[in-house]
């Protein structure tokens, strides 16, 4: 038996094509539209890019100023289970600070990682609230669930977000503080 060459060659690249294409298009429009959706009709989200791979979702989110983090992540949790799954969801949201709301989270970075290491997370909103009294205009909302502290800080233009996980790493920074 004999074999050709072209016709091999064309039947392969062909089934290659229609196979990723396919899984292209599913994961598309079957996971990743549906979970934009999702988290663009959340008020308060401005812009988001989603970021699917086998064991974590990705979301980078861009938020106004005020939007309850916590309440976001439920929402997202819980809408969008059919798409995440048993993924992890990663949030990274993209700051708008500005000089006075990075001054006051490097003041209160020492006193929150303190209470985030003891675990004695009421001791993070009475810090936040000393740091209020000294910078007028200035909102600060902390709020906690299972996995994570979500503290805001906002003085009506600009916001700070910080996400602090609540299972302690073993050593490192904060890297979205």
């Amino acid at each position: 038996m004999k074999l050709r060459l072209v016709p091999l060659l064309l039947t392969s690249l062909l089934s290659a094509a229609l196979l990723f294409g396919g899984w292209f298009m599913y994961r598309q429009f079957a996971i990743q539209e549906p979970l934009q959706k999702i988290v663009n009709s959340y008020e308060g989200v401005n812009d988001s890019h989603i970021s699917i791979n086998r064991d974590e979702v990705s979301l980078k989110l861009d938020l106004q100023p005020g939007t309850k983090l916590r309440e976001l992540v439920q929402y997202i949790s819980t809408e969008g289970q059919s798409v995440i799954g048993g993924r992890t969801l990663n949030l990274d949201v993209e700051q708008h600070s500005n000089q006075e709301l990075d001054e006051i989270w490097d003041k209160a970075m020492f006193s929150v990682a303190e209470a985030m290491e003891s675990r004695k997370y009421t001791l993070i909103p009475a810090t936040l609230d000393e740091l209020k009294e000294q910078y007028k205009g200035i909102t600060a909302t902390t709020e906690i669930d299972d996995n994570n502290v979500y503290v805001s800080l906002t003085n009506g233009k600009e916001s700070k977000f910080i996400i602090l996980p609540r299972q302690p790493e073993t050593m490192g920074v904060w890297n979205n503080a």
